[in-house]
């Protein structure tokens, strides 16, 4: 198994990363990767850069760069109990990828039936396009019925190789895909890269998958005309 694009990654412009959009572009061609979204705190985070960063990104970038397809996006963060998130539905419709995260700085930790609440509000968010690791410690929810409803929404479940490797998330990861096998929920592998060098390294995320003998089919960034596909049924033949 193998991963053709890194959804989730992060520039200096999240001021807790260390690299440039042409440094991770170098090391997603270097990894052999089709496509890169670059996957910025938006301005309400706690380092998240100004709205003007995300209005530039078609202006200034290219669609390709070093041969690496460019997807322009955002990592949103959840504010509240009932899934809202922090980016108007007008920024995310200018984008090609939302990411709806739960942060620690946005977010207190809650019952299981507040975050459960959460995700299920979440879900039901047209702009959203991928829950972000949603298996983090400390805000687990009932897996089962929000997975589900994530997959009626055409939400996209991330398996997160950075959560994995720093928060002690694999039993919880275990149990998200389990129940999305069992579903055939979608999921996408990512390395949530805060530095160029860690674009595309998800080793730790396809262990999991593979002890569950998970399907190829299933990840949406293992094929780029599944994962484009998917894209332009959104926002409409951008790419």
């Amino acid at each position: 198994m193998h991963i053709i694009a890194d959804l989730h990654t992060h520039t200096v412009a999240s001021t807790h990363a260390y690299s440039t959009v042409l440094e991770n572009a170098e090391y997603a061609a270097k990894a052999g990767l089709t496509a890169l979204a670059i996957t910025d705190h938006t301005p309400a985070s706690t380092d998240g850069p100004h709205i003007w960063h995300f209005h530039n990104l078609r202006k200034a970038l290219p669609r390709e760069l070093l041969g690496v397809k460019l997807i322009f996006g955002a990592e949103s963060s959840i504010t509240d109990y009932d899934g809202n998130i922090d980016f108007p539905d007008d920024e995310c419709n200018s984008l090609d990828w939302i990411i709806a995260s739960i942060h620690r700085d946005k977010l207190a930790k809650a019952s299981r039936e507040e975050i459960t609440k959460l995700y299920l509000g979440a879900a039901e968010n047209p702009y959203v396009d991928m829950i972000g690791h949603c298996a983090t410690t400390g805000y687990e929810f009932d897996y089962e019925k929000c997975l589900k409803k994530f997959k009626e929404y055409s939400k996209i479940v991330e398996i997160n190789e950075s959560s994995i490797k720093w928060k002690n998330t694999s039993d919880n990861y275990r149990e998200v895909i389990r129940i999305c096998k069992k579903y055939e929920i979608p999921v996408a592998v990512n390395s949530d890269a805060h530095f160029c060098g860690l674009i595309g390294k998800t080793e730790l995320a396809f262990s999991l998958l593979e002890e569950q003998d998970f399907p190829e089919e299933l990840i949406i960034n293992s094929c780029w005309d599944k994962l484009k596909d998917f894209i332009n049924s959104k926002r409409g033949n951008i790419l």
